[in-house]
């Protein structure tokens, strides 16, 4: 819906224009007017002859032809007024700051409804309502400050509220960061920040836009559009980090399944993000610190050297940067013997290097050459210098200044001082640089980068599965929790190695058919759905005798409509599940299984569809991923054949869309095989 009249405008009516900067109309016209707009800039305001030196109209029925419209009035003139412009005034784009729409209650959705059918009629683009408008080289179309220098260099910011764009801003400028585009937009009632994403993928030029992308989500109407777009752009160089609130579903509904207590809307936003090779940030903090890691060279191996004079910050760092993944190699050998030659007494090379409080900008210098050109393990230095306010720190800037331009290896400064060496900071940051304040959020936001992989192939080849047999029986089925004789003919159909079973509701039939299991055997009701919780699981039964007892107690249990009769699997108890969130594809999921899926929480996820890599990543990822390789003298399991049980359960759900949640809860691994012991598969064809 972008359109060039959004862009580059050659006029501007305000509507709402004011003489009193402090009131939302008055700080736009005077935004425009600071930001040496160049085209016409137009008022409607019937109180005012002159608003700010330009002339100002009565009524809009009253202006010429204009090609943006700025909307500063109260939500009840709005829908006329858009009218008028669209219909009249030949206007194609709007920019709506007021609230009082859909975000306030059902009559101003119905209004902001009307409006957006308006402007969608006459071919035009609306940013709001409830923004604070938009930024870039051609115009300053906001009431808020600070207003940003346009550099295209920089970073385009694109959010979902107003206020947390201005936070952003606000604290990146500080540090160092710039800005490029920023849009604001609001209630997204026609223009989401898909939509803006889009645009600038379409449009994109590496020699004049903005190479960062950064992304404030509070809901994401077209998860497809965003994942399209944003590996699009990331394909074509562009780095993108994006935070997205409102994650939680605590509280939403009664989980139903281990797939549903464990699955959230962030698991599956983190997918997403994964899929599309956006950095996810979990706040302005990280998100700016994203940002800062992007504009310096590119980390390409996890050994990172610390330099620092404060012995604490090192401790801290060292700890984010090993939980995250990263790692602090010990420095050691002739090499390291020499640099300690040219450091003082006390001080440690072994790394962290700690060149103590009196350590110099020389001392600095050495250090960095040495991790430069000597310590070939190193990748990657993180500088921390601040000051205690007895000397002027500026030759050590400097000297970090010009390591930061000649070195091939990256460098992060952290330059946490911000009062006593306010001054010295302000210089190293016009020189282009950028500063992180904090060892920790810049720990954490490195490792979300280095673990950040490229967008996934759009080609992905699943395995064959047997799609039509599959569709017979959701075709066949009532919503809800397939039964288990279907659900068995849905794993067999998609070549899912299941263990052999027998469901009986009498005792006289499961007698007949027992022979086809060997002892040892379990016995499970059928019917309740948490059957561990409603003591509905008897393992190792070895007799007919026992059979038969545990049969008419498995009978007793409360709802109870069945017993499933398997043999007594040993090995590895793995989990793999499906949940389906309202827009999205499929949310698969992984981890160890039986009861500890819900008592570690060791869970990887992935977007549908996935291909063996990602499965392959989501595995490899997992806290308990040592117990799949084998250790302690136990067997590992069959690690392609998990891979390809994930892929047949992604191409299972890309055949039947329905399936909105599912278990198989275990699967038993062995370094031979793995085998599906345990599923539940719930439908629900009106979401599909």
């Amino acid at each position: 819906m972008i359109n060039q009249q959004l862009i580059d405008p050659r006029s501007i009516v305000i509507i709402g224009g004011s003489n009193n900067i402090g009131k939302p109309g008055g700080k736009i016209v005077k935004n425009c007017i600071d930001g040496n707009y160049k085209g016409e800039l137009r008022i409607v305001n019937p109180k005012e002859q002159h608003v700010q030196g330009i002339i100002s109209y009565a009524n809009v029925t009253d202006i010429p032809d204009t090609d943006l419209a700025i909307l500063a009035i109260p939500a009840k003139y709005c829908l006329e007024t858009v009218t008028v412009l669209a219909k009249q005034k030949n206007t194609k784009a709007f920019i709506i700051i007021s609230a009082g729409f859909g975000e306030t209650n059902e009559t101003g959705g119905h209004i902001e409804k009307e409006i957006v059918d308006i402007i969608t009629s006459v071919n035009g683009c609306l940013i709001g309502p409830n923004c604070i408008g938009v930024l870039n080289k051609n115009y300053k179309g906001v009431f808020t400050t600070p207003i940003p220098e346009f550099n295209s260099e920089g970073c385009d910011l694109i959010s979902g509220s107003g206020a947390t764009a201005v936070f952003i801003m606000e604290a990146g400028m500080l540090l160092g960061v710039q800005f490029a585009n920023v849009y604001s937009i609001g209630n997204g009632a026609q223009t989401g920040v898909e939509d803006v994403l889009e645009y600038m993928d379409i449009h994109y030029n590496p020699n004049i836009d903005a190479p960062i992308k950064l992304l404030y989500l509070e809901t994401i109407k077209n998860p497809q559009k965003l994942l399209k777009h944003a590996a699009s752009l990331i394909n074509k160089g562009v780095k993108i980090a994006a935070i997205k609130a409102g994650s939680t579903t605590e509280g939403s509904r009664a989980a139903t399944s281990h797939t549903g207590a464990i699955a959230s809307s962030d698991m599956t936003v983190r997918a997403l993000f994964k899929k599309a090779g956006i950095v996810y940030c979990s706040s302005r903090e990280e998100l700016l610190s994203v940002a800062s890691i992007f504009k310096y060279k590119k980390l390409n191996g996890k050994n990172i050297a610390i330099i620092t004079h404060a012995g604490g910050s090192a401790v801290m760092l060292t700890d984010v940067l090993s939980k995250g993944g990263l790692q602090i190699p010990t420095i050691e050998g002739e090499d390291a013997k020499k640099l300690e030659t040219y450091l003082h007494p006390g001080s440690s090379v072994h790394n962290p290097i700690d060149f103590l409080a009196t350590g110099t900008a020389e001392q600095l210098g050495i250090i960095i050459d040495y991790c430069e050109h000597k310590f070939e393990s190193i990748d990657a230095m993180v500088v921390v210098f601040g000051s205690p306010g007895l000397f002027d720190v500026k030759n050590v800037y400097d000297v970090l200044s010009v390591k930061l331009d000649v070195c091939s290896k990256p460098i992060f400064p952290v330059l946490p001082s911000v009062i006593n060496a306010r001054k010295e900071i302000e210089t190293f940051l016009s020189k282009g640089n950028i500063n992180f304040p904090d060892e920790v959020v810049l720990g954490k936001a490195l490792c979300e980068v280095y673990k950040t992989s490229a967008p996934s192939s759009n080609h992905i080849e699943l395995p064959k599965i047997d799609t039509k047999k599959i569709r017979a029986i959701i075709n066949q089925a009532n919503d809800g929790y397939l039964t288990p004789e279907d659900t068995a003919l849905v794993i067999d159909a998609s070549g899912i190695p299941r263990s052999k079973e027998i469901i009986e509701n009498s005792i006289e039939s499961l007698l007949s058919n027992i022979t086809q299991i060997p002892f040892p055997i379990v016995m499970k009701v059928v019917g309740p759905l948490h059957k561990s919780d409603a003591q509905g699981v008897i393992l190792n039964v070895n007799t007919i005798e026992e059979v038969t007892k545990n049969f008419d107690s498995l009978m007793g249990i409360k709802d109870a409509t069945g017993v499933m009769v398997q043999p007594m699997l040993s090995g590895l108890e793995l989990f793999v599940g499906v949940k389906k969130e309202p827009g999205f594809n499929h949310t698969i999921l992984c981890g160890l299984g039986g009861i500890f899926i819900e008592i570690l929480n060791d869970v990887a996820a992935g977007l549908s569809p996935i291909s063996d890599i990602e499965a392959q990543k989501m595995i490899r990822s997992l806290k308990g991923y040592q117990l799949l390789q084998g250790s302690r003298g136990k067997d590992g399991i069959n690690e392609p054949q998990f891979i390809e049980i994930i892929q047949r359960l992604s191409a299972l759900v890309e055949a039947a869309p329905e399936i909105i949640e599912m278990d198989i809860n275990p699967l038993i691994g062995t370094k031979d095989t793995i085998t599906a012991v345990d599923v539940r598969i719930k439908i629900e064809k009106t979401k599909a």
